[in-house]
Order: C-alpha cells, then sequence, then structure tokens
C-alpha cells in the first residue's frame, strides 16, 4: 500500500476552502458566524440620558474610551453607529449631563472618545456605553477598570438586528 502525502498547496487550498466555507458561495473568516449579541450588563444603564450629543470630547480629556461594533452572526464592522458614553470623572458625576457624550463608529466599526480621567464611584472606576439607536438592539455595558490609574478603557459590542 501507498502512502499519498498531499503537498502543502493542496493542503492549504483545501483546508482553506473547508474552513472558509460557511455555506454554499458565501465565505466568511473562521468563527465568525457563531458571534452571539453582546447582553447589556447589571447597572449599564444607570444614569443613562437619552439623546446626549455627538461631541469630539468630553470636558478637558486626558482618559480614552474605546472599542468597536460588529455585527451579531458574521462580525462585519458596522460604521456610523452612535455610542454614548459616560462616567463618574474628576470632572463631573456620571449623573450630570456635562459628563455624558456620544460618538460614531468609523469604517472599520472602531469607536474612541477622549473624556476626563474616570474615578471610583461606588468603590470601583467605571465607565458606561450604550447603543441606543434603533437599527439593533440597545446594549448597556459597565465595564470595570483594572486600576483607577488607568487611562483607557476598552469596551466592544457585537449588535443585533431589531
Amino acid at each position: 500500500m501507498t502512502n499519498v502525502l498531499p503537498t502543502r498547496r493542496a493542503f492549504l487550498a483545501t483546508g482553506s476552502a473547508a474552513v472558509m466555507t460557511a455555506a454554499p458561495g458565501v465565505l466568511l473568516p473562521t468563527g465568525a458566524q457563531a458571534l452571539t449579541p453582546t447582553s447589556s450588563m447589571r447597572g449599564g444603564s444607570n444614569n443613562y440620558l437619552p439623546g446626549a450629543p455627538i461631541v469630539d470630547r468630553i470636558g478637558g480629556g486626558g482618559f480614552w474610551m474605546t472599542g468597536t461594533v460588529r455585527r451579531a452572526g458574521d462580525g462585519a464592522p458596522l460604521a456610523g453607529q452612535r455610542i454614548q458614553i459616560w462616567a463618574h470623572t474628576t470632572e463631573g458625576h456620571e449623573r450630570d449631563p456635562q459628563s455624558h457624550g456620544a460618538t460614531l463608529t468609523d469604517a472599520d466599526g472602531v469607536f474612541r472618545l477622549e473624556m476626563p480621567q474616570i474615578v471610583p464611584a461606588f468603590g470601583q472606576p467605571h465607565g458606561h456605553l450604550a447603543y441606543d439607536s434603533g437599527e439593533f438592539q440597545t446594549v448597556f455595558l459597565r465595564p470595570v477598570m483594572s486600576s483607577a490609574k488607568d487611562t483607557s478603557l476598552r469596551a466592544d459590542f457585537v449588535l443585533q438586528p431589531v
């Protein structure tokens, strides 16, 4: 009996096709079809103020809130999505209107907004973020910082269409 070993090229061609094909005629990155929607976090909607304006920066800045927004299922980046951000900072409480602002995602689904340094509230430094524009299900997040000295916080959204 003769063992036939596939060439590297043959292996890559057949292996890649098997990994990338989700359905006939559709190519998706591995695992993207399994991307599940982000669930709202407990306490995420605390002190939420609907309709916060889109701003270039909240207050004096110095701290960065960043993240991505993708569609559930295929993981496609979602451009032009409005993300509202608010927190207890060195310049105000999370209930204060001046502590709220919104930004839009870029073509790659990335958002970034500068704001004052987040400080501990109720014992832990944390931010609040919301997707609430209506095309997808509303999601509220409340990520906690690992240290009050951190100068950035990241939160990613995977959104489910309404």
